[in-house]
């Protein structure tokens, strides 16, 4: 562990102390723990909002290529937000990032709870904290992952990772079994199914609150003798290099979010809001468990190698399920992807802080997920006008076929760069 770090925030109880021992490894700081607090409670909002979004939309009057628009916005306002951080964020502390943000959070779900007409709608999904997809998108990402960065290194920082995003899979698995609970309050509560959708939008913006408290607790001294957050510098060629390449994997990626594989289940197969969530939760829990194998397998074939060898075959399995003849053979290629899928989302965010100086760090978070999140700005609406247009297996397949040409690029172009672990 880096013994730069000090918590200056209030002093932890029992309680938190043993928490923070099960979820964090044992070679990094115990500063970690309020974001992987935080990412389990966010995650959990976006599990539901992501599959109850689309239905609400649909209950509301609106159309498929609405929900693409929708979605559209709310990966367009993410965007723009990652790139405000990357380009003067450096000039706030990370603390201070998230609890504005946090704040957002809250604002959000009001917003969704009280706003039935289209446009008012749009300003929502473009300005808040919105998660269409099944990893985070959000302006959250870069700010937690330049902090956790420095809260470990080596093997444990992988692991570090590894454990934050199986926190966020299993947390949002819960989420989508969650989106169940409206379909059970309409007969007991005798409320209609829309009344029931914005409850569930308000539990987000309580969540919100809830994030905003644990951010409270980070130090207000984050770092001390530590290289201050500049502008990406020494690294800018292969962060720029990594950023076009993630770019391919987000446009696929955004073709395919779980808002709009929702849409797709609903328009292929006819599922109802219960088994949709059922379907997430399992997803859900596949992909966790992929999270516990991915440091693992990166030390032993590296970094680079986990991300493509493992994403190869689950975009190959999503290409399947798009032209499976029947709803059991399609559900058992998307859960064969949701335990492979998912290995390269800590391996990545481990091999783009390891290639970077540590100054560099949020900036290089900044950059690569903002090129991810502004190219896949024009996928969901691309996937709403298919789907409205009965072509229903375009958007998996077009979705697997550009990951698959990612990974071989990425495989290419860094295969002489591939970090060791420390």
């Amino acid at each position: 562990m880096d013994r730069r770090w000090r918590n200056k925030s209030v002093k932890a109880g029992p309680g938190r102390r043993i928490l923070a021992r099960l979820l964090i490894p044992a070679e990094a700081a115990e500063t970690a723990f309020p974001l992987l607090a935080a990412r389990a409670l966010r995650a959990f909002g976006d599990g539901y909002v992501a599959v109850l979004l689309p239905a609400y939309l649909l209950a509301l009057g609106f159309d498929q290529l609405d929900v693409g628009f929708l979605t559209t916005a709310t990966l367009a306002g993410s965007a723009l937000a990652i790139l405000g951080i990357g380009m003067v964020g450096y000039r706030w502390t990370v603390r201070r990032l998230l609890l504005s943000a946090a704040l957002l959070m809250a604002v959000t779900g009001l917003g969704l709870a009280s706003i039935s007409s289209f446009w008012p709608l749009f300003v929502v999904a473009f300005v808040g904290t919105l998660n269409p997809g099944s990893g985070d998108v959000s302006m959250f990402l870069p700010l937690e992952h330049a902090h956790l960065a420095q809260a470990a290194r080596g093997n444990a920082r992988t692991a570090l990772f590894a454990r934050y995003s199986l926190i966020g899979s299993l947390s949002t698995a819960i989420g989508a079994l969650a989106a169940a609970i409206p379909s059970w309050l309409v007969p007991w509560s005798g409320l209609s199914l829309i009344d029931c959708l914005r409850i569930m939008f308000l539990l987000y913006g309580l969540l919100g609150g809830v994030v905003w408290l644990l951010y409270r607790t980070l130090p207000t001294v984050e770092v001390e003798a530590a290289p201050l957050p500049q502008p990406l510098g020494p690294s800018l060629s292969i962060v720029f290099k990594l950023a076009m390449l993630f770019s391919i994997d987000a446009f696929a990626g955004g073709l395919l979010g779980n808002s709009l594989l929702t849409l797709w289940l609903f328009e292929r197969f006819g599922l109802s809001l219960g088994q949709a969530g059922t379907f997430f939760f399992c997803a859900g829990l596949l992909s966790a468990g992929s999270q516990l194998a991915a440091p693992v397998i990166a030390r032993k074939i590296g970094l680079l190698n986990t991300m493509v060898f493992t994403h190869i075959p689950a975009s190959m399995c999503l290409i399947f399920a798009a032209i499976a003849p029947d709803l059991e053979a399609a559900l058992a290629l998307l859960f064969v992807r949701s335990a492979l899928s998912q290995m390269d989302v800590p391996t990545r965010t481990a091999y783009v802080m390891a290639v970077v100086t540590p100054a560099e760090r949020v900036a290089a978070a900044s950059f690569t997920a903002v090129s991810r999140s502004l190219a896949s700005i024009a996928s969901p609406t691309l996937t709403g006008a298919l789907l409205a247009s009965g072509l229903l297996s375009a958007p998996l397949i077009a979705c697997g076929a550009l990951k698959m040409v990612y990974d071989l690029a990425l495989l290419i172009s860094f295969r002489h760069l591939n970090v060791p672990l420390e």
